[in-house]
C-alpha cells in the first residue's frame, strides 16, 4: 500500500483530530476473531502520530493483556533501552503488533487472526506515516515482508517500499531467551539510527539509495504487492 503525499509532493497530512483514538475504540471493542473472547483487553498500540518511526511486533503478551499497552513486559524494558541508545524513546515512536489481542497463552497467532486484524494495522500505518518501520521477530516479518528469507538472514537488511524503509530485527523476547542475539539486536537498531541520520541530513524527501535492500545477492525481489500483503 502507498504512503499517501501531500498536494506538495512531500510529508503526507497529519491525521485529523482524534482519529487515531477513534480507531484504537474500535480495535478495543474489536469481536472480529475469537480472541476477543479470551482477552483481558485488546492492545490498539501507543505513541507519536505521525511519528517517523513505526515498530510492529507480533501479539500483546501477558503484561500487555492486562494493561492494554504494547511492549510494557521484560521485552518492552529492553526495547526502551534499545531505543534510549539511539536517542530516541516510546513516546517519539508508534508501537503496535500484528495482532491486538494477547493469544491463549502466548502461542503463535494464527493465519485468520492476523487476517483480522489486518484492517488495523494498515490503518495505523497511513495515520503514523513512518519513514522507517521497525518488524520484529519471525511472526511479524512472515506476515508483513513475506518471501524475503528467514529472519536470521535478513535482519538488519532495509527494504524500502513505497518511500518507507522497513527493517527486520529479532524480537526483544527473543534476546531475552538468548543473548547471543542481543549484539545483532542493538546494531540493527544502530543502524537505524544511522539510516534516519542520513535521510534527515540529506533533506531528502526519498530514501538514500545506499540503503535499499543491502547485501543483496542481485536477484529481483519479489513484486511488492506480493511483499506487504499487510501493509
Amino acid at each position: 500500500m502507498a504512503v499517501p503525499a501531500s498536494a506538495e509532493g512531500g510529508r503526507p497530512s497529519p491525521p485529523e483530530p482524534g482519529e487515531l483514538e477513534r480507531l484504537h475504540a474500535r480495535i478495543r471493542a474489536c469481536t472480529l476473531c475469537g480472541l476477543h473472547a479470551t482477552r483481558t483487553q485488546a492492545v490498539p498500540g501507543s505513541g507519536r502520530v505521525p511519528a517517523e518511526v513505526m515498530i510492529v511486533g507480533e501479539a500483546p503478551g501477558f503484561n500487555e493483556d492486562v494493561q492494554g499497552l504494547p511492549f510494557v513486559g521484560p521485552a518492552g524494558r529492553l526495547l526502551d533501552t534499545l531505543l534510549r541508545q539511539i536517542g530516541l524513546s516510546r513516546e517519539e515512536v508508534y508501537i503496535t503488533n500484528v495482532l491486538k489481542c494477547r493469544p491463549p497463552q502466548n502461542r503463535d497467532p494464527l493465519p485468520h487472526e492476523a487476517e483480522a486484524c489486518l484492517p488495523y494495522l494498515r490503518l495505523q500505518f497511513k495515520l503514523v506515516q513512518p519513514r522507517a518501520v521497525l518488524v520484529l521477530g519471525r511472526h511479524a516479518l512472515e506476515r508483513m515482508l513475506p518471501g524475503v528469507g528467514p529472519i536470521s538472514r535478513v535482519h538488519g537488511q532495509i527494504f524500502v517500499r513505497s518511500g518507507v524503509a522497513f527493517m527486520p530485527c529479532y524480537h526483544p523476547a527473543a534476546a531475552l531467551h538468548n543473548a547471543a542475539l542481543l549484539d545483532d539486536l542493538q546494531k540493527d537498531f544502530d543502524r537505524v539510527r544511522e539510516y534516519l541520520d542520513r535521510l534527515l541530513s540529506e533533506g531528502s524527501k526519498e530514501p538514500p539509495e545506499a540503503a535499499r535492500d543491502p547485501g543483496s545477492d542481485g536477484a529481483e525481489p519479489p513484486p511488492e504487492a506480493e511483499q506487504l500483503s499487510l501493509i
